[in-house]
């Protein structure tokens, strides 16, 4: 099957309003696939979802442990935070570290989501700088790499030292050559994988131990990095965030455009999601739905019923529908 595959249905009274569609592929250590749903060879943009890899050379160039980098700064450089002060006071400290600032930044200005370090921007009649970016302590991450290897100031640029060796290190995870890259929100270049390819890279995460060399030592830091600091790597009222805090050991993140992906170091498992019409909900429910099938969410937690079960209300607060996998999803689990 390549078609996608109905993955998640929102119902208003008795009647599904929308469906949201897409592919998935679980994978093994292997590189196998497990089971998947439509076109696992679709080539996508795995958006934010792939931060994890975009952080492998900062530690495997040994950037990381020359700045004295710790966990925390580790699951900021996967993260895609709400722009708190949570987010923005580490990652402030840490160009501080290096001797740089906001400006040497190029991941752009952003409001933040966080609703608290919005209205105190807008009280004090502050814009938004680079470091509210959801991405800037990726950027941070490059900017540490690139001073290590004492290149120029444009590390976004596709074909600058720091982004010809994120390129090595997807190809390598995913073992796949990308087929070209699309240009972040960030404004660095993300590039293009299947969702097996995806999914092989989040397998290959899981089944990562420490002393098995440099890139699974980089994989074991930044998964374990993401697991014991979730609230930095989404934030309060995200699904990357509530997921992780729901369940033991295991690391999620999401992409824009309706990517998530997820590693299972115990099952040594990599999962990766797609919904093709881009709709965060989709995604979210639809990996949660997968997560619950493998067994590592307890689907009565209520961060799982809050993704497996979504109420619909009127603006009154009157019942009107649900948001919840299909059949497609929640059936087949041995």
């Amino acid at each position: 099957m390549t078609q996608p595959v109905p993955m998640v249905d929102v119902i208003r009274g008795d009647m599904v309003e929308s469906r949201h569609a897409g592919h998935a592929v679980i994978c093994d250590a292997s590189g196998g696939i497990v089971r998947s749903w439509g076109d696992p060879d679709l080539a996508i943009y795995p958006r934010s979802s792939c931060k994890m890899i975009q952080a492998l050379p900062l530690i495997e160039s040994g950037a990381a442990d020359a700045a004295g980098l710790g966990p925390r700064q580790l699951a900021l450089s996967c993260a895609s935070h709400n722009g708190a002060a949570i987010h923005t006071q580490p990652v402030t400290e840490w160009l501080s570290a290096l001797g740089l600032g906001e400006d040497d930044l190029r991941c752009g200005p952003q409001e933040p989501a966080d609703i608290p370090a919005r209205d105190a921007l807008i009280r004090a009649g502050d814009s938004p700088c680079q470091v509210h970016n959801n991405c800037s302590g990726k950027h941070s991450g490059f900017l540490t790499l690139n001073r290590h290897l004492g290149a120029g100031s444009e590390y976004h640029e596709p074909d600058h030292p720091v982004q010809r060796a994120v390129l090595e290190a997807f190809e390598a995870v995913t073992d796949e050559t990308s087929p070209g890259y699309g240009i972040d929100g960030c404004s660095a270049p993300n590039f293009a994988c299947s969702v097996h390819g995806l999914a092989r890279a989040m397998a290959r995460f899981a089944a990562a131990r420490s002393g098995q060399g440099t890139r699974e030592d980089a994989m074991v830091r930044l998964r374990e990095a993401m697991v014991a600091h979730p609230e930095l790597v989404a934030g309060e009222g995200r699904a990357c965030t509530s997921l992780m805090r729901a369940m033991n050991g295991v690391a999620v993140k999401t992409g824009a455009e309706a990517v998530f992906v997820a590693i299972l170091p115990d099952q040594g498992l990599g999962v990766a999601v797609k919904i093709v019409d881009g709709t965060t909900r989709g995604a979210e429910t639809a990996v949660a739905a997968i997560l619950s099938g493998l067994g590592v969410l307890d689907p009565q937690h209520p961060a799982a019923r809050a993704l497996l079960e979504t109420p619909i209300a009127s603006r009154r607060g009157i019942p009107a529908g649900r948001i919840q996998p299909t059949e497609a999803l929640l059936t087949g689990w041995s």
